[in-house]
């Protein structure tokens, strides 16, 4: 799975899903990241798995905080076109909230690839960087996404089955307690959906639990996941939860987007509008209420772990009812949507009371026949079942008759084994009660009868087609087509707006396909009267077939599926599921019943979990099915045949005792008259017959009817076998045992020497012999030990040990038909039968037999007698049967209990339909032959034999040996059999035939290799047709062959009975298989058959003439080129080849390679040969072609083989080739010249063999040195100039289309299978040999070489005295080894699968061809999934030896080993051969110098005279200006003209030359793009190349020079901007005074350059938003002029190895910045410019404003840097407030990009250090206000405090002054007046 994701605002990308996640974090959201999940599922459990794609913010402070997310199924994205999703946005929603609405959009390309899927090209579309995302969301256009709430209610469950183990109820029984056998399950409901899950509530021990609760989920509508998945669980205390069953919901099916319908025909296919969504029809949805049935694994509860678990989880067809629930879904548009779960109120539980009325419904099964049956070692039942009613097994509902009886297999002569039923059908009948919904039955049977119609009309009609029928009868088949589809959609719909019990989806689903209908019949009418083509009919027919077919599924279907088992003994087997609406009876009409309606059918039943049949089949029956109310159950009259009669049977007890020795009732322990199992009494005159019955006839004696089939009943051999048993202590003697002889189970036997030879069989072993061919020792004994309760070991070793107890030996004698005894045989039989019906056993329960032996001590005997239906009744009687037993047996048993209960199940009634008379039949096979089937020897080829099988009988082709193509020619003939029913019926619906094909083995078991199913045909003389052989659901091969039943005249007459004797029926089936391939039965003379057809040998039949293909004589010629690549066989590597070619029975072989080593090409090319194939095409056999090696000693093995299946391709006209050009010169004439001649080619003579000189000229082959073009030229143009030219990527290319210069032609696949080019195998194909047979079923078989040859097929006139047409191979170029030079281009590689952690890889190219390699690994590139390699490697190879060149990707690893991410390989000697000159490519004009220099090695009038004398030609014609060749006249002014001059170009007459080659339709120049494949997963592509390849033969001298196509490097360039002045910036502070102010500085930097910020000095205290810098900016930065784009290489991690390149426009940032000493800085504003359109500046401050960089301006107001190279100005700079852009602030600048050595020459430092020049910056002149408070206190004293206090300040001194005195005269007075007044110093 893969999924790219580019994406808009995205930081990170997680998709999860299939258990895995990848992530991507993404810093800016547009980088592409791609993630791949390699998964090995089945599609159908990949396909429910939910895809996540989840955003998330890893910048959060929280664990990534999931920013949205979108979820989708996988089987949503593989239902698109090409299984992809290509270049969508996603709408990303919360999905805690869906009423968020939308949390942004990502865009993606999804892809899921199976094997085999081809992934397809993504193209950039040049728009989408302004696409609309909402016209390109992933969701149908115009609806918009509505939270919704589904609420999903959940009633009840019934049927559920037992799912624990009953040994607590076992205890609490024991204890006296009462158990509850049938509640052991604790079931809990879980609903998932779009990754969401919920819970309802857990009811313990209850299997018809009621929980009542509605499950709320929210979810987004419309939604991408398509099923709601319903899982019924176990709840289990201790270990993990067993899961009951699973079912979906699919939301396609239960709701409708509307606006689908409109009134132009191809309705589907329109865009849905808005507008059209109003149609009504459109609803969410919704279900029920309804039953949901589960279905799963087999009910029946074991202790052990359950084999078919898987089945339960919903993956694979389940193979039996597991109980189902009552749901109703409900869809709400609701905003606020929670998961919860709540309780129903209980109205809501009423008000489905009126879903819920059961009606009884009667099941009818009669089986016609059980046949192809294989492991028989116990007799067979068949089980049907619908719901619960009829499970054997399943003691939780009443036991009904729903087994036929138990009848042992017969063996059919050849294959298989039958049931004996002859004219006595076994019938099941069944009553069970469902809701009646035939409203929705009968609609969908409608539908399906219509889908059938046109599926059948429209099959009718593609035949005609390939059968080339004529217009009129085409145009008739279309018309019946037409006129079917109006009636068939005409027919009303049952209508369910009145029915009580209808759904809001019945009527929602009403409203939708009546209207839908409506439609296909206006459609149908127009297209009928507008005459249109067939092929549109076709089309829109299809289309119908669709929609029938999607109309037609109903999601609500609570009938349960009939289920058919076979059982072996007590074991289930096989099955078969029948959807009960295709055997439902409908009183509606007859396209309102099931299609299979009382129809007999042919089942296959398969075995559990078996996706496709398998090598075995289980079985084939034949069974005729009714279902319908028991209301209706007299309309089933209609389809009853036969006569339906049940059986009141008893049985007869005696016993012998041991000493008198006569029968009696004496000593019995059992009741006289009993049931089969001898415990009930039922003497015959208890039985009564039921309601509506009544005897027909008396008791009479009726022997069980297997009991005359022994084991050897069919074969014409049989081994008798008996095994002696010993027994001992443990380390004692052995002794024998008490019964010392029994069969292989341990049951009692005679002794080996007392076993007599049956009547009509002899001896062929004179004495017993001890069978030695298995696991024992060398006398034949096995060891076992008994483990009690086991009466017997239950395994056999070959070693004895001690311990062992039991040992046994098989002893074996071989006894065969006697045929001459046949007739005793019968003779014994009767009397036999006419004895008294005796079954003998030594004690009852034992197995019976019918001749008495010494050791029998018990006998019975079977009693019968026949019930028929009343006139009035009917068949429909056998309806009531059930439950009629009480009235049979006697109700005053011994025990008290009422014995109807016992018996009931034990002696039920044995319905049975008994046919009077057969219908015969004699069937042909003509076998004729098969083809392409797989090898099954290790030596490639097979044995096959076919066995055909119809009904009871089966026959062998011969074995044909050694081919996988065998012609049989053989026609079976089944000469009689026996088919009851209705004739009529048998001619609508015949029996199948199988066919299945088997390849014989000396040694060992012959192995299956496919079978076919095919239906006879009951026209005579059938037509041969290809069947298709299938072996596990793969195609294996084709069988031709035709099937011829022919109805006989006289019906064969049966016997009913309990009137006379049935015997001689059984005997004849007996009988028959030995009769016939003793060919005692001779075609009769009064035959109403058609003649035999004629015998290869006694007893062989071939296809007759008239139905066999009629031939005619034919010519294959073989172009027998070489071998390539041999793989060793037997250890030997394969040195001296030869080969051998067969068809249509001939075989030609070629000459003997000597060396494949130095030569691997035949000697002599051309093989011969004259067979016989049919005229028509259909028919003609293979072409085989083997590969022998001729060995020492005479050993010829083969060692490599391949079948040509088609051979339209190679068919010719012989005279159609003929050419006025003459052939036997052309021999020698071809590209590569014979041995080691060269061509010298004179452009003025024609060329011919005469003229071969040794050397070269220079004049033709070396080039003129290319001269220099004008530097600026070679500056933008390259090679990579014309490669974007080509792909349209025309931003990067510059002017190179403006002067007219080449484009190449980009191919999307490889050059191989562009279709012009015959996929280059125009002169010899390319065969695989194959060899071996293949180990597992599914790998294909291992090639083990190439052939290379061609056919020419032609007829041959059939009167052999007419000449023969010339020969077709007779001009070959030379056979010897070629040297060449190979130079390979390798472009770029995309679409790479990422090998290493971070979701990328290191990808390099290795190249080798033969034994040399080339190995790029030191170059390759870092981290990247597109890697660029633009790289050409030249080697020399040796063609043919070293053909294939291979080109690898690896992944570079620094410690591991490199993986592989993927290769392709090319052929390159196909490329060298063939006449499409794919060696080099031509380019589309002649230049001698210039980026387009000619590289070939031949100039183009060369190779123009090559071309015809190649291809017989008349030579060309040159004038002055003009050319005529091939009778067209080419001119060179009007070729040129128009163009502009290119000053490159070569001679006017090499230029005419080239002209008139490209119209040859050869190879032109070309990129091919190729698949990557890795040898891992073979089939699913791991990425594209993008490559050439040019091929020059080193014998035609040197090429021109190679293209340079290195990539282009980044030049450095440098980037000065000098930052002047600023104004009007934002005044963001205040100072302390209050003033408003900014310290400004600026910021500046290349976008991909984060690292390499700079800033100028600060301008402080601006306080009218003025600043002054002059200061410079110096930003070096890596420059792709041809792309316009950056290079920026960076490291991804700090741990990296290698730097990441990424290309990214070149954007400048500047941000105006606030500077604050002790906060953050505040952002004042920015711009942001890209360099190649950058808006112009504004000369002065003043004109500068907000306009200047609105996008929307014309484009002259843009300029390009890189053009200018310098540019000065003011620019605005943007802030946003309250969501608008305001101006804040203008930049003045000089911006100038300088390139690398102007650098050095004139240098400048950054800011205004040295060296500070060019130019010179200044300090800037600030105000002398400008400067930092904080570190000029003085500055701050003059210019913040002085200026403005300056008074105030001196008021302050003054005051301070005056203080002053005062306090110091304060504090000074009282001390000076204290000195005045004492005056102490005086």
């Amino acid at each position: 799975m893969r999924g790219a994701g580019g994406a808009t605002s995205v930081p990170e990308c997680h998709p999860g899903g299939v258990s895995r996640a990848g992530s991507a974090t993404l810093h800016r959201p547009s980088s592409p990241q791609t993630f791949f999940f390699n998964v090995f599922e089945s599609p159908a459990e990949l396909f429910d798995v939910p895809v996540f794609i989840t955003v998330l913010d890893s910048r959060s402070f929280r664990m990534d905080a999931v920013i949205g997310e979108f979820r989708m199924d996988v089987e949503s994205i593989y239902s698109e076109p090409k299984h992809a999703i290509l270049r969508r946005w996603l709408l990303l929603s919360d999905p805690e909230d869906f009423t968020a609405g939308a949390k942004g959009y990502l865009k993606v390309s999804l892809l899921v690839l199976g094997p085999g899927d081809e992934a397809p090209v993504e193209k950039k579309d040049v728009s989408e960087d302004k696409e609309d995302i909402e016209g390109n969301l992933l969701r149908p256009t115009g609806v918009t996404l509505r939270g919704a709430q589904f609420c999903l209610k959940i009633f009840k469950a019934e049927d559920l089955p037992q799912m624990d183990d009953a040994v607590m109820d076992n205890v609490r029984q024991i204890f006296g307690f009462e158990s509850n056998k049938k509640n052991l399950v604790d079931p809990f409901v879980e609903v998932s959906f779009a990754g969401k899950t919920l819970y309802s509530r857990i009811l313990e021990k209850n299997a018809n639990p009621q929980w009542n609760q509605c499950l709320m989920l929210p979810v987004m509508f419309p939604s991408m996941c398509e099923k709601m998945r319903i899982r019924v669980t176990d709840w289990d205390r201790l270990t993990h939860n067993d899961v009951v069953g699973t079912a979906y919901l699919c939301m396609s099916k239960i709701s409708a987007p509307g606006g689908e319908l409109e009134d132009a025909f191809p309705a589907l296919t329109k865009p849905l509008k808005a507008t059209d969504l109003d149609d009504g029809l459109g609803f969410l949805p919704t279900f029920g209420p309804c039953y949901v049935n589960l279905y799963g694994s087999p009910r029946e509860f074991t202790g052990f772990p359950d084999p078919y678990e898987a089945l339960n989880l919903g993956k694979g067809e389940g193979v039996a009812y597991r109980g189902r629930v009552l749901l109703e879904l409900e869809t709400k548009l609701a905003e606020h949507g929670e998961l919860k779960v709540e309780d129903i109120c209980a109205d809501d539980i009423l008000r489905v009371e009126k879903y819920l009325r059961r009606r009884k419904y009667s099941l009818f099964a009669a089986f016609y026949s059980a046949t192809m049956l294989q492991d028989v070692d116990d007799a067979i039942q068949f089980e049907v079942s619908i719901g619960n009613y009829g499970n054997k097994f399943d003691n939780t509902c009443l036991p009904l008759a729903s087994t036929t009886q138990y009848s042992r297999a017969v063996f059919d002569g050849c294959q298989y084994y039958y049931l004996p039923w002859g004219n006595v059908k076994p019938v099941v009948v069944l009553s069970s009660y469902w809701e009646d919904i035939s409203y929705r039955t009968d609609t969908q049977n409608l539908l399906q009868h219509a889908a059938d119609r046109l599926e059948a009309n429209l099959e009718r009609v593609h035949l005609a087609l390939k059968a080339n029928g004529a217009p009129g009868e085409l145009e008739s088949l279309a018309a019946q087509l037409m006129d079917d589809v109006i009636a068939d959609c005409s027919v009303p719909l049952p209508d369910v707006l009145g029915k009580a019990a209808s759904t809001h989806l019945d009527q929602n689903l009403y409203r939708f396909r009546s209207t839908n209908l409506e439609q296909m019949v206006r459609a149908a009418l127009r297209l009928k009267h507008e005459e249109l083509s067939l092929p549109a009919v076709l089309e829109q027919a299809e289309d119908w077939l669709c929609r029938l077919r999607a109309m037609a599924e109903e999601p609500q279907n609570s009938l349960p599926d009939v289920v058919i088992w076979m059982l072996r003994g007590e074991k289930r087997v096989a099955y078969a599921r029948v959807p009960a609406r295709e055997v439902l009876y409908s009183q509606s009409g007859p396209n309102c019943c099931g299609r299979n309606c009382g129809k007999l059918q042919t089942i296959f039943l398969k075995y559990p979990q078996e996706e496709a049949m398998g090598p075995r089949i289980p079985a084939q029956i034949r069974v005729q099915l009714w279902f319908g109310l028991s209301v209706n159950e007299k309309e089933f009259n209609q389809y009853a045949e036969g006569k339906l009669s049940v059986f009141a049977e008893t049985y007869e007890n005696q016993t012998k005792l041991a000493l008198v020795g006569n029968w009696g009732t004496t000593g019995l322990t059992y009741p006289k008259y009993s049931d089969v199992t001898g415990k009930i009494k039922l003497p015959k005159d208890s039985f009564r017959p039921s309601t509506g019955w009544t005897w027909a006839g008396d008791w009479f004696i009726c022997p069980e009817k297997t009991m005359l089939h022994e084991a050897d009943a069919g074969h014409l051999s049989f081994v008798e076998e008996v095994f002696e048993n010993q027994v001992r202590l443990p380390g004692g003697q052995w002794i024998h045992m008490s019964d010392a002889y029994t069969d292989v189970n341990g049951e009692k036997v005679l002794p080996k020497d007392e076993i007599e030879c049956p009547p009509g069989w002899k001896w062929e072993d004179v004495e017993w012999d001890t069978d030695l061919n298995r696991a024992v020792d060398e006398k034949g004994w096995e060891y076992g030990i008994t483990i009690p309760p086991d009466r017997r070991p239950k395994a056999w070793v070959p070693a004895e040990k001690m311990y062992h107890t039991n040992r046994r030996r098989r002893w074996v004698r071989l006894r065969s038909r006697d045929l001459a005894q046949m007739e005793t045989v019968r003779k014994h039989k009767q009397d036999e039968q006419d004895g008294e019906g005796w079954e003998y056993a030594s004690l009852l329960g034992w197995r019976f037999h019918l001749r008495p032996r010494r050791t029998d001590a018990f006998r019975r005997r079977r009693w019968r007698r026949r019930m028929e239906p009343l006139e009035r009744t009917g068949a429909a009687a056998v309806f009531a049967l059930e439950g009629a037993l009480g009235g049979m047996t006697d109700d005053k048993s011994d025990d008290g209990k009422s014995v109807s209960t016992l018996s009931f199940g034990v002696n039920r009634p044995t319905i049975s339909c008994i046919f009077d008379y057969g219908n015969r039949y004699h069937l042909r096979c003509y076998m004729y032959q098969a083809r392409d089937l797989a090898a099954m020897d290790k030596d490639s080829f097979s044995d096959p034999y076919a066995i055909v099988s119809f009904l009871h009988q089966s026959q062998k082709t011969v074995v044909i040996k050694n081919t996988l193509n065998p012609t049989w020619d053989q026609t079976l003939i089944f000469y009689e059999i026996e088919i009851f029913g209705d004739p009529k019926n048998v001619s609508d619906c015949p029996p199948s035939i199988v066919v299945e094909i088997y390849d014989h083995d000396t040694y060992g078991a012959d192995e299956f290799m496919g079978r076919c199913v095919c239906r006879p045909s009951l026209q005579r003389a059938p037509r041969l047709s290809w069947h298709p052989v299938l072996k596990g659901g793969r195609n294996v091969g084709e069988l031709l062959a035709a099937f011829e039943l022919i109805q006989r005249e006289k019906p064969a007459v049966h016997h009913i009975p309990g009137f006379e004797n049935e015997l001689s029926s059984a005997l004849d089936e007996l009988c028959a298989p030995a009769l016939f391939y003793e060919g005692l039965l001779r075609w009769s003379e009064d035959s109403d058959l058609p003649y035999p057809p004629p015998q290869r040998e006694p007893n062989i039949f071939m296809v007759p003439q008239g139905i066999k293909p009629v031939l005619q004589r034919t010519a294959i010629e073989i172009l027998a080129w070489g071998l390539r690549n041999l793989k060793s066989y037997q250890l030997a590597s394969v040195t001296s080849p030869s080969l051998l070619v067969e068809c249509g029975g001939q075989l030609v072989q070629s000459c003997v390679i000597k060396n494949v080593k130095k030569n691997p090409n035949f000697d002599v090319c051309v093989l011969f040969m004259e067979v016989r194939l049919p005229s028509e095409s259909l028919y003609s056999p293979p072409i085989i072609i083997k590969i022998i090696d001729n060995r020492p000693f005479g050993r010829r093995p083969v060692v490599g083989q391949c079948t040509i299946r088609s051979l339209e391709e190679f068919y010719c006209d012989p005279y159609g080739e003929e050419t006025d050009g003459a052939q036997e010169q052309a021999d020698d004439v071809s590209l590569t010249p014979r041995d080691d001649v060269l061509i010298d080619i004179d452009d003025k003579e024609p060329l011919l063999p005469t003229q071969l000189v040794e050397g070269v000229t220079s004049s033709a082959l070396i080039n003129p040195p290319a001269s220099r073009s004008e530097p600026q030229e070679e500056e933008f143009i390259d090679w990579w100039s014309k490669f974007y030219a080509s792909t349209g990527e025309r931003e990067k290319c510059g002017s190179y289309l403006e002067k007219g210069f080449d484009t190449l032609q980009v191919y999307e696949t490889e050059l191989e299978r562009v279709e012009a080019f015959e996929q280059l195998s125009d002169f010899c194909h390319t065969f695989r040999l194959y060899r071996g047979r293949v180990q597992d079923a599914n790998d294909d078989p291992s090639v083990v070489g190439e052939f290379k040859g061609s056919f020419k097929i032609y007829p041959l006139p059939d009167d052999p005295r007419v000449p023969l047409p010339p020969r077709q191979f007779h001009q070959l170029p030379a056979r010897g080894p070629q040297e060449c030079l190979v130079r390979v281009y390798i472009i770029r590689a995309f679409g790479l699968q990422p090998k290493d952690a971070n979701g990328k890889c290191d990808p390099y190219v290795k190249i080798s061809v033969g034994k040399k390699s080339i190995n790029d690994q030191e170059n390759y590139l870092p981290s990247t999934l597109e890697p660029v390699f633009g790289k050409m490697f030249e080697l020399s190879c040796t063609l043919p030896l070293e053909k294939d060149l291979k080109v690898t990707l690896y992944d570079y690893d620094l410690l591991s080993k490199d993986e592989k991410i993927g290769e392709t390989v090319i052929d390159l000697e196909n490329r060298f051969l063939s006449k499409y000159g794919a060696r080099c490519g031509l380019p589309q004009t002649y230049c001698i110098s210039g980026p387009n220099q000619w590289r070939d090695q031949l100039r183009p009038s060369q190779l123009l005279h090559l071309f015809s004398l190649q291809h017989h030609y008349k030579a060309p014609t040159y004038t002055s200006d003009r050319l005529i060749f091939r009778e067209q006249e080419y001119i060179l002014s009007e070729l040129e003209d128009g163009k502009p001059p290119n000053p490159h170009l070569g001679p006017a007459e090499e230029r005419l030359a080239l002209h008139a080659l490209r119209k040859q339709g050869l190879v032109p120049e070309h990129v091919e793009t190729r698949p990557l494949y890795s040898p891992l997963q073979p089939e699913i592509e791991q990425g594209k190349l993008q490559m050439w390849v040019d091929l020059f033969p080193k014998s035609l001298g040197q090429p021109g020079p190679p293209f340079n196509i290195t990539p282009r490097k980044a030049k450095r360039f440098y980037l000065r901007c000098i930052i002047w002045n600023t104004r009007d910036v934002i005044l963001d502070d205040l100072s302390i005074t209050g003033e408003k102010m900014s310290d400004i500085y600026v910021k500046g930097w290349l976008v991909g350059h984060e690292e390499n910020k700079q800033k100028t000095d600060v301008h402080y205290r601006s306080m009218g938003g003025e600043g002054n810098f002059n200061w410079r900016f110096i930003f070096p930065f890596d420059y792709l002029p041809a792309e316009q784009m950056c290079c920026v290489a960076k490291k991804e991690h700090f741990w990296s190895l290698d730097k990441t390149e990424n290309k990214i426009s070149p954007q400048l940032i500047f941000q105006i910045w606030d500077n604050d000493k002790f906060s953050f800085d505040d952002y004042l504003g920015s711009i942001q410019m890209d360099l190649n359109r950058m808006p112009k500046p504004a000369k002065t401050a003043e004109k500068c404003s907000l306009e200047l960089i609105d996008d929307s301006l014309s484009a002259s107001r843009f300029v390009s840097l890189f053009e200018q190279k310098t540019v000065k100005g003011w620019w605005p700079c943007i802030a946003e407030q309250d969501e608008k852009k305001i101006l804040a602030g203008k930049l003045e600048m000089t911006l100038e990009i300088v390139a690398e050595h102007e650098h050095e020459e004139r240098p400048a430092g950054v800011g205004r250090d040295e060296p500070n020049m060019n130019p010179k910056l200044e300090d800037p002149k600030r105000p002398e206000t400008s400067f930092l408070w904080f570190t000029s206190p003085y500055k701050t004293l003059k210019y913040i405090l002085w200026r403005r206090y300056k008074w105030l300040l001196i008021l302050a001194i003054v005051l301070f002054v005056l203080l002053l005195f005062l306090g110091i005269f304060i504090y000074a007075f009282p001390n000076y007046a204290a000195m005045k007044l004492v005056k102490p110093f005086n």
